[in-house]
């Protein structure tokens, strides 16, 4: 029998306390200027004004929403031509993140993902209780064979965001079926697909294809990106059938909220908006990419609705210096700290009126006013 001391109040299980918890970008800007938020990947053009109206008629607030989301799951599959039975829709994808951790590791297993990965995979291992395994990158990409060499007897889930976020690459589809091939058949790789809808890409594919030839393969999806309904928290989970059902078992019984579920159906029926959407981020994004290269800062190529983007580590031009100047001027970007990007930040795609207006803030910027208080 044990005799060390109990405690005197409630403590969490081992990993619990060692979660940093996830901090959003930040979206207020400097006292009396118009705020252009490009901190957190959302949709310049918002949504679609069919999902606007699904949403705003769905307002039988007493009542409990569809658990199974059946109507959603069909909407999805009749878009994409899937098995509605294998489609899990969860709060956002970082909930169904979560679960999949849950389903599937536990205290002495090992969660792996990239480098520079999407910061809830680390949360989604710990709050699993197992350990979380970072592989390197190369040119911020994320690196098949150093993930390859990371996989122990203990690895049990493996997350790849594809494209990535912060850095806005992504690895061909032949890069990701040869990451498939090489690990072994009980651990499963999430695809973590969240902004797949911009990718124009012919060696592309945001995992519909693994899914529906391996046992050991999900993808990941969101509305809160291209779909632009980021506050009502609506994601989806296409898996084999029995990766279906675990999780299934664990998520909670109206996870997904009436007023979600109808904007998301609306939304995804609703082509022309997200081709709209593309059409404007084929627009802005070469043109951000080039007129912030022509000032002298380095951006990695990207192929989502965001670009990351390089600072000097001179004093007076720094991404901490840069971030504080543009946002007295109301123009707020993501410090990417968190990521192992201090000299970076990533920008949003945003309206014609924010990127023009961030361009001639930089170029301000690198021109000299930073250092003048201006």
């Amino acid at each position: 029998m044990s005799t060390a001391p109990r405690p005197n109040r409630p403590v969490p299980r081992a990993g619990v306390l060692a979660i940093e918890a996830y901090v959003p970008g930040k979206s207020q800007g400097g006292p009396g200027v118009k705020v252009h938020k490009l901190s957190a990947n959302e949709n310049p053009l918002g949504p679609s004004p069919k999902a606007v109206a699904a949403f705003q008629s769905a307002n039988a607030l007493e009542l409990y929403p569809d658990g199974s989301s059946t109507k959603l799951r069909e909407a999805i599959a009749a878009q994409y031509g899937l098995d509605p039975t294998r489609i899990v829709c969860g709060t956002g994808s970082d909930e169904l993140l979560m679960l999949t951790a849950a389903a599937f590791a536990g205290p002495g297993d090992e969660v792996l993902y990239s480098q520079h990965g999407f910061l809830v995979y680390r949360i989604a291992a710990l709050a699993a209780g197992a350990t979380p395994v970072v592989a390197p990158e190369k040119d911020y990409r994320s690196d098949v064979d150093a993930l390859l060499a990371a996989v122990t007897e203990k690895t049990r889930v493996v997350f790849l965001a594809n494209p990535n976020n912060p850095t806005g690459t992504y690895l061909p589809f032949d890069e990701v079926k040869r990451l498939q091939r090489g690990l072994p058949p009980h651990v499963l790789l999430a695809l973590d697909a969240a902004y797949a809808e911009y990718v124009r890409r012919n060696d592309y594919e945001a995992g519909i294809e693994l899914v529906a030839t391996c046992s050991n393969v999900v993808m990941l999806r969101t509305f809160s990106k291209i779909y632009g309904l980021a506050a009502l928290r609506v994601g989806w989970l296409y898996g084999p059938a029995e990766v279906a059902d675990a999780i299934n078992r664990i998520r909670g019984a109206f996870n997904v909220s009436a007023p979600g579920l109808a904007a998301a159906v609306a939304a995804i029926e609703d082509t022309a908006h997200v081709e709209t959407a593309v059409a404007h981020n084929e627009t802005w994004l070469p043109w951000l990419a080039q007129e912030l290269t022509a000032l002298g800062l380095t951006v990695t190529p990207s192929v989502t609705n965001f670009l990351l983007v390089h600072f000097p580590q001179t004093p007076g031009r720094t991404a901490k210096e840069a971030d504080a100047f543009l946002s007295q001027r109301g123009l707020i970007l993501r410090r990417v700290d968190s990521y192992g990007l201090p000299d970076a930040l990533r920008v949003t795609i945003g309206t014609e009126e924010a990127n023009r207006l961030l361009v001639e803030a930089l170029k301000a910027f690198m021109g000299g006013e930073a250092g003048h208080g201006a």
